[in-house]
């Protein structure tokens, strides 16, 4: 930032000369771009704004009307104020039509009661101005640098917020312009109280340029968007006016958010990515209390208090086996569903919690059962997607408090993990659905269930933790085949006598006999209880 006339006057070879405000005190905060000295009484024209002047006044006129001229031409140039120093021309003070028409037109007006060398001042404040110009060169070097890796590295939008906020030590926000909140980097404030009322706030902050400041609220507001194509806008949380690092920094955060944008390939919209950043930081307790994750689900429109909340996680049933095709399936799927939750009137979080689930968390108000609700979006969303491309819809349980959420999540992960396997057309599936499977779910906290399942498979573990072995991935592909080695050696991608081998190790390990119906049995019952052991403590 440039010096201010405040800043020079508080220069030590400025000191040195007594200097006293006459005019002008309330404009002290006037940037300084360079100092003219001049004593020709027609300097107006030399100038080009932001000038200090300094003069002795020797060449001024006797007239006072033309004094007052004098000053009102350096005004109108921009000048950003005028020093004088007094003994040669004016002795003990300067005339009172000068001082007035400083008042007037709101010029800084200072006197030097002592002779000071002109040149000293002038080194002084070019001296400043160019340390300033070269830190402002090194800043925006550096911001250059930090934003072009982030370009080159496809950074998400919240890592680019990240760097904004590390950067500048503000609060930084990423809307779309429906003004929901897509992205937020709190800089250590109170998340809720920064998003609490967002949309109203935000749509009381317009602007008709692409980067501007919004003095009544602190906002520096910067447009994203390319190709004539908006879509949303950069908001930095300012305390003070922001300085010309501040607008560029904003500026080369929004070309950068802009340009990932439009690099984007089988990716998720901006929309799908902040639902399932919320959803994550859920399931990951990445908030630091729940009234957080509140906060910023109701910044995307999403109300989660005073809601009865249904974890829903959807599975496409046919194998992903390319990562990018899978990833631009999971995306439409993603999509798909968000329609489906509009269509049906069910405010929703909708997002991809991995490469083949799709997450949604669904608040329903205290009154309404979740069963129509879960009917009405398994139609809307099976109509939405593509024909013949099928998929699983399992819930877990309805739970009270975002608190509760991770563990609905994880019994939906289980129930469509296990629906995915064998579906059978029903609109969703939910735990009591799943039989057997479901009543070891309940009892995974057991400790006689977990005794069980270590009795039975103990040795086995063991042995393959001990050796790096697969055989456990081998007995549950003959029990899943239903005990019947040919199947179960083709799924194994095995032959025939290397899956016979491995049964026999399995026999002598288990000491038991796997043409044995009760034996298998026991065995699969203890597989399924250990899944939900694993599962449970992922």
């Amino acid at each position: 930032m440039l010096p201010t006339i405040a800043d020079v006057l508080a220069l030590e070879t400025v000191r040195r000369g007594n200097p006293r405000v006459v005019a002008g005190a309330d404009r002290l905060d006037s940037k300084v771009r360079w100092v003219h000295v001049g004593e020709i009484v027609d300097i107006a024209h030399l100038l080009r704004g932001g000038e200090l002047v300094l003069t002795t006044g020797v060449a001024l006129p006797e007239d006072p009307e033309k004094l007052a001229a004098y000053i009102g031409e350096l005004s109108s140039v921009g000048a950003s104020g005028l020093i004088v120093e007094l003994g040669r021309r004016f002795v003990t003070e300067l005339p009172r039509a000068v001082v007035r028409s400083a008042e007037e037109h709101g010029l800084p007006l200072i006197v030097l009661g002592r002779e000071t060398p002109f040149v000293q001042i002038t080194e002084s404040v070019h001296a400043r101005i160019i340390d300033i110009q070269l830190e402002e060169l090194r800043a925006s070097e550096q911001l250059h640098e930090v934003f072009t890796e982030l370009s080159v590295e496809g950074a998400s939008p919240g890592e680019v917020l990240t760097q904004v906020a590390r950067l500048s030590n503000r609060p930084v926000l990423l809307e779309n312009l429906a003004h929901q909140v897509l992205a937020c980097e709190s800089a250590g404030r109170d998340t809720g109280a920064l998003l609490a009322g967002w949309e109203t706030r935000s749509r009381a902050v317009a602007s008709a340029e692409r980067t501007a400041y919004d003095a009544a609220s602190g906002w520096l507001v910067t447009t994203v968007g390319a190709r004539g194509q908006d879509w949303g806008r950069l908001i930095l949380l300012c305390d003070v006016p922001p300085s010309p690092r501040d607008l560029v920094l904003a500026e080369r955060a929004a070309t950068t958010l802009a340009l990932g944008r439009l690099l984007e390939r089988h990716q998720e919209s901006l929309e799908r990515q902040a639902h399932g950043t919320i959803i994550t930081g859920i399931l990951t307790h990445a908030y630091a209390d729940p009234d957080e994750a509140a906060a910023r689900a109701r910044a995307v429109g999403v109300p989660l208090t005073g809601r009865k909340l249904v974890s829903v996680v959807i599975r496409p049933t046919d194998p992903i086996e390319q990562a990018l095709d899978g990833q631009a399936q999971l995306g439409e799927l993603a999509e798909a569903t968000a329609a489906a939750c509009r269509d049906a009137r069910l405010p929703a979080l909708v997002g991809a919690l991995d490469q083949d689930r799709v997450g949604v968390l669904l608040p329903l108000p205290p009154r309404t059962s979740a069963e129509p609700a879960l009917t009405t979006l398994a139609e809307r969303l099976r109509a939405l997607w593509k024909p013949g491309a099928a998929f699983v819809l399992a819930a877990g349980s309805v739970v009270e408090s975002i608190k509760d959420v991770r563990r609905s999540f994880l019994e939906a992960e289980q129930v469509a993990d296990v629906a995915v396997r064998q579906p059978d057309g029903r609109p969703f599936y939910r735990l009591p659905d799943l039989r057997l499977r479901g009543l070891l779910h309940l009892l995974r906290d057991d400790a006689r269930l977990q005794t069980f399942a270590e009795r039975e498979l103990g040795p086995l573990l063991a042995h393959d933790a001990q050796r790096g072995g697969d055989l456990t991935r081998i007995l549950r592909v003959y029990l899943d085949a239903g005990r019947n080695k040919a199947v179960a050696a083709q799924k194994a991608h095995l032959s025939r006598p290397a899956f016979y081998d491995r049964l026999r190790r399995l026999e002598r390990i288990l000491e038991t006999d796997l043409d044995d119906v009760e034996s298998c049995m026991s065995l699969h019952v203890a597989l399924l209880a250990l899944e939900s052991f694993r599962r449970e403590n992922r």
